[in-house]
């Protein structure tokens, strides 16, 4: 990923490191957990062609700050991520842009969407339901493929000790636990997980982030429900055929609950979808995104 320009935003303290590339209207991709924006090396070099390209990491993973926590998880809530990127893309210029974000980072897409609507033109996002309709609709089968999000919230210090303890074994283990193993992994792309979720303050970081999830983020969606708020942006929603969001939730039905312009379906993979299916991404945001 030569080709684009690192930098580094401060807001409020926290500093916001990403890349940018490319020419064209602006488009934000947003990674995952336990992952950075490196998430898109297969996608990132081949939408820059078209679209003005920004990367970040959002705080708490890769070269991101990792501010100290709150009691009420604040810090780390999805309105705060919103907020970084908002700062992020305002600093480069941008007041209106596109988003393309998976698994946290697309937690993340659909709290920016929701608090600033003026800012979001289309969304497209990768591998998940709403948060809260995946918490309320939880099944044995969810719970057990994603023991994570039910291990990372408990209280501190232990799963932030048995993080820290080998990072390198919690990144292999969560990324290579699900369909396709690690195979779909560029090497020096797994070494750069491996090297963020050893710095420090990471496992408090992450941890925080998925209490904030099951708790504030939680509040802020029942607000928007209760509101009667919804996404009006289009919005197209992909899952993997051989991952778990797809086998637990009707995704679609359940977007539908809370946006007005629903598309999407599955893309031949696991989880990962921009490290195992790149061309299906590549494909799909061509001709969902405005060029």
């Amino acid at each position: 990923m030569n080709e684009f320009t690192p930098f580094d935003v401060s807001r409020d303290g926290v500093v916001l490191h990403g890349r940018i590339g490319g020419r064209g209207p602006a488009l934000l991709l947003l990674h995952g957990h336990p992952q950075t924006h490196v998430i898109w090396h297969r996608v990132a070099p081949l939408l820059a062609q078209r679209f003005t390209v920004v990367l970040m990491d959002l705080r708490g993973y890769g070269d991101s700050g990792r501010p100290t926590p709150d009691t009420e998880h604040r810090v780390y809530s999805k309105r705060e991520m919103a907020a970084d990127a908002m700062a992020v893309m305002q600093h480069h210029g941008f007041d209106r842009f596109q988003v393309l974000a998976h698994d946290r980072g697309a937690r993340v897409a659909h709290r920016l969407a929701a608090d600033h609507p003026q800012a979001v033109e289309r969304m497209l996002l990768l591998d998940i339901a709403p948060t809260l309709a995946m918490y309320e609709n939880t099944s044995e089968a969810f719970a057990r493929a994603y023991w994570h999000w039910f291990f990372l919230i408990q209280p501190p210090p232990l799963p932030e000790a048995l993080l820290a303890s080998d990072p390198s074994r919690y990144v292999r283990s969560v990324m290579g636990g699900r369909h396709a193993g690690l195979a779909p992994f560029a090497l020096e792309a797994l070494a750069e997980y491996e090297r963020c979720a050893a710095l420090p303050g990471t496992a408090e970081a992450v941890c925080e982030d998925y209490r904030a999830s099951a708790g504030i983020d939680l509040v802020h969606d029942r607000e928007d429900i209760a509101a009667g708020h919804r996404l009006t942006q289009p919005l197209r929603v992909l899952w993997g055929a051989h991952g778990v969001v797809g086998k637990c939730f009707d995704v679609l039905a359940l977007w539908r609950e809370r946006a007005d312009d629903v598309s999407g379906g599955t893309v031949p993979c696991g989880h990962y979808i921009p490290e195992e299916a790149p061309d299906d991404v590549v494909r799909e945001a061509l001709s969902f995104f405005r060029s």
